[in-house]
Parts: structure tokens; C-alpha cells; sequence
């Protein structure tokens, strides 16, 4: 196996294409192939399939950082893959109305917003390293997202946290860039 296809590159090309099944399931609802499942079904797989990917978001770091393989590509593949998830689940859920348009537009324009911000600042060998907010508003839009995929409490709730917290980090992020 080459250097660049390595177990932590993997797991977010695996990521990567996790992020359409689940849309799969969230937005074809009314397709042939689903026509004899209960929507709860559809619901309970592309859960399972968020969890599944979500969890090898956590573990593509830690044996990338753990056993030394941070790779040039891994830098693109991994926040390329937690991009595509979380587009995938919050564009599947505002298709079938559980997540607000707002919402996802706020999150999705700062997500586009800080990415392109990177970009240029690594372009002028700036540090774009995750902040400990970015990493918590990470995890609180998962959560945000496994809540509205099984139709829970609080559900709401949590996306408008998720978009406070995307909010502040993406501040943290420009603030950061102009000081350094």
C-alpha cells in the first residue's frame, strides 16, 4: 500500500462515499426501491450510516496522528469527506423537512466561507489549524444531525446551537487569519 493510501486515508474515502448512501436514504423515500419499507427504516439505516461514517471522522485522525501517517492527501481527503457528510445530511434533512433552510444555509455558507479562507491562507503559509471551537461545533452538528435523521427532542434545537457554534468558529477563523 503507498504512503498516500493508508489506513486513515481510507477511512475518509470510505467517508467520502458514505456521505451519498446516506442522502440515499433520506431523500428517495419515495422511489420503487424503497416502496415496501417503512419510512422509520429509511431513518434507522441512514442513522446507522451517519454513525458508522462519523465515527471513522474521529478514528481517521487520531491513527493518521497515533501512528505518524498525516499525508499531504489526507489534508485534503479528510475535511473534503466531512464536508461531503455533513452537506449530505443536512440537505437530506431539509429535503424532507426536518432541518430549517436558514439553518443549513447559515452553516453551509460559513462552511464554503472559512474552506475557501484556508485556502488562501495556506497559500501564504498561514497556520489554519482547527480550533477548539470548529472541533465542538463539528461534533454538536453530528449530533444535531443524528438527532434530526431519527426525528428526536431537542432536535431543533440542537441545529440552532450548531449554527450558533458554526457562527463562532467561523469568527474565530477570520479573527485568527487577520492577526496572523
Amino acid at each position: 500500500m503507498s504512503k498516500a493510501l493508508n489506513l486513515p486515508n481510507l477511512l475518509a474515502l470510505l467517508r467520502i462515499a458514505l456521505a451519498p448512501l446516506m442522502l440515499w436514504f433520506l431523500v428517495d423515500r419515495d422511489s420503487s426501491f424503497f416502496s415496501a419499507w417503512h419510512p422509520s427504516w429509511l431513518d434507522y439505516f441512514a442513522g446507522l450510516i451517519f454513525v458508522i461514517a462519523s465515527v471513522t471522522d474521529f478514528f481517521d485522525g487520531f491513527i493518521a496522528r497515533s501512528w505518524n501517517q498525516i499525508t499531504k492527501l489526507g489534508g485534503i481527503l479528510d475535511p473534503l469527506a466531512d464536508k461531503m457528510l455533513m452537506l449530505a445530511g443536512f440537505l437530506g434533512l431539509m429535503v424532507i423537512d426536518r432541518a430549517s433552510a436558514w439553518a443549513v444555509f447559515l452553516i453551509l455558507s460559513r462552511e464554503f466561507f472559512i474552506t475557501g479562507l484556508r485556502v488562501v491562507a495556506v497559500a501564504e503559509g498561514k497556520n489554519v489549524a482547527s480550533t477548539m471551537a470548529g472541533k465542538i461545533k463539528t461534533v454538536i452538528q453530528m449530533v444535531a444531525i443524528g438527532f434530526l435523521i431519527m426525528n428526536w427532542p431537542f432536535a431543533t434545537e440542537l441545529l440552532w446551537l450548531a449554527v450558533i457554534l458554526t457562527i463562532y468558529s467561523g469568527y474565530e477563523y477570520i479573527r485568527d487569519y487577520f492577526k496572523n
